[in-house]
């Protein structure tokens, strides 16, 4: 084998290994967090739900607040308690949690800050198998224009959290739709355009697919199994299709699919279009020209494969719906903000594909035996790292 063969199988072998690496169960999407807030009007005054990651919440919190019992309570629940202990030890701790939140998330009107007040008990949920606290607040605020939303929420001292997006959705004196913020773009005004916040949910469906390890593993099983230009064009056309319709679908509230199904279906899709390419090695059914006319056709197997494919797209729709966490409702505003988070994944998936499938294809072109090499030894990592997520997903469960 070449110096220029074993560079390029020892490139890509550490690159499966560090995405590998990167993936766990629980921070499958990467060393960001996201915060949901819904706004919406009760009796005259914003009310605000919001979603924060339980242990985030309890580290930052004690850390501000020099308030070490709630850190050692609140990490021994998450590690060894239900989600009832865990909303309890947060209640124990209200004023710290509390006091937190509303230093870091905050409404203004009329250029005057509004006063939080809390309104009932944390309670808990999950977002991707991750445990989330939910804490409702009340706002009593002066008349004025529309209110300004502020979020600056994570990270603190957390050396694990790079940045963080707040997810918002609203509906406040007769206006509705949705924002992103980040630390880039903390604030935004609930009466500003539509149109000025569509290059954040642009650059926020980039970002997750970018940072979501098991979608990036599951389009590398896509290209390193497909042998030829149009396979990989169609197997990256029908995922698109499947999951743009799901993704629509369950961000608008009509299909509501939970997390502990999702999140092993989709760890399970790696594994199996992984395995697909490797049954196809042992079969040594992998060797059809790159280039020719055998290069338009699709045989019966190349078929039911985008049928495979078609169906898992279908989930990992769910799961990018999942991972925006939007939960208003329906209106022009918020179905153009889905579709535009959804260019966003398909740049970066076009993107990818573009930059990889050509290197993979002139290698098997140049050097049959190194491209089956490279590509099985990639679909094994990628069917590796797959099982072990579904299995830890399920256990989680």
């Amino acid at each position: 084998m070449s110096q220029r063969i074993r560079r390029t199988l020892l490139t890509l072998c550490l690159t499966v290994a560090a995405l590998a690496g990167f993936g766990g169960p629980a921070q499958a999407h990467g060393f960001t967090s996201t915060v949901y807030a819904d706004v919406v009007e009760t009796d005259g005054r914003p009310r605000t739900t919001l979603e924060l990651e339980y242990d985030l919440l309890v580290v930052s919190a004690a850390d501000a607040e020099d308030d070490d019992a709630l850190f050692r309570e609140g990490t021994a629940a998450f590690e060894n308690g239900d989600d009832r202990s865990r909303a309890r030890v947060l209640d124990d701790h209200a004023k710290a949690a509390v006091g937190y939140v509303t230093r870091r998330f905050s409404l203004t009107s009329g250029g005057r800050p509004c006063t939080a007040h809390r309104a009932g008990d944390v309670t808990m949920t999950r977002r991707e198998g991750v445990p989330y606290a939910v804490l409702v607040l009340d706002w009593t605020c002066a008349d004025g224009d529309g209110p300004t939303l502020r979020s600056t929420l994570f990270p603190d001292r957390e050396q694990y959290v790079k940045d963080t997006k707040t997810i918002v959705t609203y509906a406040v004196d007769g206006l509705s739709g949705s924002a992103a913020l980040d630390a880039a773009h903390p604030s935004f005004s609930l009466d500003q355009a539509w149109y000025e916040r569509f290059a954040e949910f642009f650059r926020l469906g980039a970002e997750h697919l970018l940072t979501g390890v098991d979608h990036i593993l599951f389009l590398l099983a896509l290209i390193v199994g497909s042998r030829t230009p149009r396979e990989v064009v169609l197997a990256a056309t029908s995922f698109t299709l499947a999951h743009s319709v799901t993704f629509l679908l369950a961000a608008l509230g009509l299909v509501d699919v939970p997390a502990d199904v999702v999140e092993p279906v989709i760890a399970a899709s790696i594994a199996v279009v992984a395995g697909w390419h490797l049954w196809r090695l042992a079969r040594r059914d992998d060797r059809r020209p790159t280039f020719g006319r055998g290069h338009f056709r699709l045989d019966r197997a190349g078929w039911t494969r985008l049928a495979v494919v078609f169906c898992f797209g279908l989930v990992h729709g769910l799961g990018f719906a999942g991972a925006l966490g939007i939960d208003a409702a329906w209106s022009w505003t918020l179905l153009w903000s889905l579709a535009v988070f959804n260019l966003g994944i398909e740049a970066v998936q076009l993107a990818l594909i573009g930059l990889s499938f050509p290197a993979l294809a002139m290698l098997r072109h140049r050097a049959p035996r190194a491209g089956r090499l490279v590509t099985g030894l990639a679909a094994a990592g990628v069917a590796v790292m797959g099982l072990i997520w579904c299995v830890q997903r399920i256990t989680e469960t």
